[in-house]
């Protein structure tokens, strides 16, 4: 007994050891990604970040797309190498992804001065369309993606079994898409309102999905219809926290 406790802290001290590294890779990569930002600004922001947006060309557009996938690609990288299983290769992605994200925004602030506040717009991402919403919702999602990691690594590290149902994970996959509607529904209004309005040719439907992106000026965002999304989130976690609490290890 006395030797499986000593095994189960070290590898909990393993495990905040894996958590302050890969922390560290994500504020360095937050940093990165907002002096990227920086650049882009002076370009097409000169006079300070902004709606309407200014629209990118196709070749530029396809750079940034690739950009924004290679990120990706190498915080999965950073979760796949430090997880020892499935569940925790995802959950250290989540929470590598989080970290990036909150210090993206950190950065921006010292090197910037923006956001004005968290409830500033800003775009968000480009894959399949803009996501746009208020810093606030991005960093919100960080922060229960940083809760869940923290949630169902450590208690696996110390000896529980964590089993997460179906139902489980699809309240927390669902709760995820209704988050990404909030941020993709405007634009995804504008281009469907593009191809109803304008005539049939397809030239025509371009310049008036153009001519709508680069005049749309966001107002108010679908809070209800976020935290719905977290609470369903929410809801899971409390579910399975209980039956973690419940069973022994």
């Amino acid at each position: 007994m006395k030797q499986q406790v000593k095994t189960s802290w070290k590898s909990l001290s393993e495990t905040w050891i894996s958590f302050v590294i890969t922390g560290i890779f994500a504020v360095a990569m937050g940093f990165l990604e907002a002096i990227v930002v920086v650049y882009l600004r002076q370009i097409y922001y000169p006079d300070g970040f902004d709606f309407p947006l200014i629209m990118l060309t196709g070749e530029m557009l396809s750079v940034e797309w690739i950009r924004e996938i290679a990120t990706i690609i190498m915080l999965l990288a950073v979760g796949i190498m430090v997880g020892k299983n499935s569940l925790q290769r995802l959950f250290y992605f989540l929470y590598t992804f989080a970290i990036w994200d909150i210090f993206y925004y950190v950065a921006l602030y010292l090197l910037l001065d923006w956001p004005a506040s968290l409830l500033t717009w800003d775009l968000l991402f480009l894959i399949p369309v803009p996501w746009i919403g208020p810093v606030l919702a991005p960093v919100i999602c960080s922060l229960t993606m940083i809760f869940m990691a923290f949630t169902l690594i450590i208690p696996q590290q110390r000896g529980k079994i964590i089993m997460i149902r179906a139902y489980e994970w699809v309240l927390i996959f669902g709760g995820g898409l209704v988050i990404l509607f909030t941020y993709i529904n405007d634009y995804m209004r504008l281009l469907i309102q593009s191809n109803v309005s304008s005539a049939s040719t397809g030239n025509e439907r371009i310049v008036e999905t153009e001519r709508l992106l680069a005049t749309f000026v966001p107002s108010e965002y679908s809070w209800t219809v976020f935290f719905a999304g977290e609470a369903l989130i929410i809801f899971a976690m409390f579910k399975i926290i209980r039956r973690i609490r419940s069973v022994r290890r």
